[in-house]
């Protein structure tokens, strides 16, 4: 591997900025799309189904390319991969910007995210080799400002972009302004970010992602497209046989493990107790918060009529209190309560969900956004107590070999819940407003019922979260963790440590 800059060399702060501001668009694109929706809703007349893959298409291209970006990054070296992916992502944000049909934009969305599954994965490898092991430190905490800033940032930067509507572009402008960032990201990487990859990186296994993309497909593709389509048969079967292809997945897996060493996941992983479970408290969450951010922006807009500015500042007071809940998980609580911290910040989460349900039934239409501020606080509240510290919590037994295999399954993971909470989304929303009579019942009560009913599935998904939290360690054990061995790890240090972040 390349060793680490000179410390005196300030090139790296320029590459520090550059590999920024790449995790900075890729997070406010996440977000930045649900509060434009009934924009591009109206504007080029998509369904329900294809707002959802606008979403769901980013998120399942970018789970499924996490781990092979990774790999790639190892393989061909993580400057070249990296600028690769920022360029192709800007690319896919040009295209997402012009395109007039709901399918090319659903397809510009794939795209895009299969490059950031290229670009994301390399931004804290190339921090790893950039600065020396004193500086890491300062350097992620910085990287973390910038995580908790893209989710502050992304629904209001969305809202204002298109409630100015920029020279009569109406929401196109969310995904043009990633022109002149990433083509200054570029032609700045391309001079400050220095190169690096691992002597003897894995293989790849393009046998293991065509059949875990394929089973994924299966499984997600009619959960989207069935409402839409009167819940065919083959939609059913679709589903049905997405099982015998994961089944097929898994045993592939073996055997690749036995003939090279290098499957896509690592299978024994999973008879570590505290990772298998873990990994489960990842679905699950990502799955329920998937439901949420969707329904929510539904809600607000088209159910209640508000502008798109009006949802994005009323979302502000959740961002924060993530953010400040986050920094007293990590830096305060967890180290004296252990475990208890997050089950408890899925009860406190449950607690602003069902705080929430009751408000949307007493006040319905009327319901104002200073209304909604306590259950948001509280919920915000939960979440930060959850994110910060699980991934730690899922590595603390992990072999420190497999530690950076296991940070980036985990990763894919919550990439991959919050993929089928948008699938879900048709069950436990749409289907309410599928089954209401507009011309006897408000939209704004249609929609404020099928809120109510999703928020029942995200309050049923944290109960579960908070039951499968009892299989991870009760406290951090003393020794170093997996998270801090990869750290020093000079094959896979890096997406441990974007886990811990």
């Amino acid at each position: 591997m390349t060793t680490d800059s000179p410390p005196n060399d300030r090139r790296r702060w320029l590459a520090l900025a550059v590999v920024m501001t790449a995790s900075f668009m890729d997070l406010v694109d996440v977000t930045i799309v649900n509060i434009a929706m009934p924009s591009i809703k109206r504007d080029i007349d998509a369904s329900f189904s294809v707002l959802q893959w606008l979403s769901e298409g980013y998120a399942l291209a970018f789970a499924i390319g996490l781990i092979t970006g990774g790999r790639l990054g190892d393989i061909y070296g993580r400057k070249k991969i990296f600028l690769l992916g920022m360029g192709g992502f800007t690319l896919a944000s040009m295209l997402c910007g012009v395109v007039s049909d709901p399918k090319l934009l659903v397809a510009a969305r794939v795209l895009q995210g299969l490059m950031g599954a290229m670009m994301v994965p390399q931004v804290l490898s190339i921090i790893h080799v950039t600065f020396p092991a004193h500086e890491r430190g300062k350097v992620f905490g910085m990287f973390g400002a910038v995580v908790g800033l893209g989710a502050v940032s992304g629904p209001l930067l969305g809202a204002l972009l298109t409630q100015w509507n920029l020279f009569g572009l109406e929401w196109r402008p969310i995904f043009l302004i990633n022109l002149p960032v990433g083509i200054a990201g570029l032609l700045l990487g391309r001079r400050f970010i220095i190169e690096s990859k691992v002597p003897k990186a894995l293989k790849l296994d393009l046998v293991g992602v065509a059949l875990a993309s394929a089973g994924l497909l299966m499984l997600l593709y009619p959960l989207t497209q069935g409402r839409e389509h009167d819940w065919p048969l083959w939609g059913f079967i679709s589903m049905a046989a997405s099982l015998p292809v994961f089944v097929a997945f898994v045993a592939y897996e073996r055997h690749k493990t036995r003939k090279d060493g290098s499957p896509l996941v690592e299978l024994s992983l999973f008879k570590v107790r505290s990772f298998a479970g873990g990994v489960g408290v990842q679905l699950v969450f990502g799955t329920a918060t998937g439901i949420f951010f969707m329904v929510w922006t539904m809600y607000m807009q088209i159910g209640l009529g508000w502008s798109a500015l009006r949802a994005g500042l009323t979302g502000i007071p959740f961002s924060i209190a993530v953010s400040v809940a986050a920094g007293m998980s990590v830096q305060k609580l967890v180290p004296r309560f252990g475990r208890k911290v997050l089950q408890a910040g899925a009860v406190v989460m449950a607690a602003g969900v069902l705080t929430y349900i009751w408000e949307a039934d007493r006040y319905g239409a009327g319901i104002a956004s200073w209304q909604m501020a306590l259950p948001l606080i509280v919920m915000g509240a939960g979440m930060g107590l959850i994110v910060s510290p699980i991934t730690d919590a899922i590595l603390s037994e992990v072999p420190r070999e497999h530690a950076g295999s296991a940070s980036g399954l985990i990763n894919t993971t919550m990439q991959l819940g919050n993929a089928l909470g948008l699938g879900l989304v048709s069950v436990a929303f749409f289907s309410v407003v599928d089954d209401a009579d507009p011309r006897r019942e408000p939209v704004a009560d249609i929609f404020g019922g099928a809120f109510t009913h999703a928020m029942w599935w995200v309050a049923g998904g944290l109960a579960l979260v908070f039951a499968l939290m009892f299989l991870l360690p009760k406290r951090r054990r003393v020794e170093p963790s997996a998270s801090e061995a990869a750290s020093g790890s000079a094959s896979e240090p890096v997406e441990a440590e974007l886990a811990g972040v």
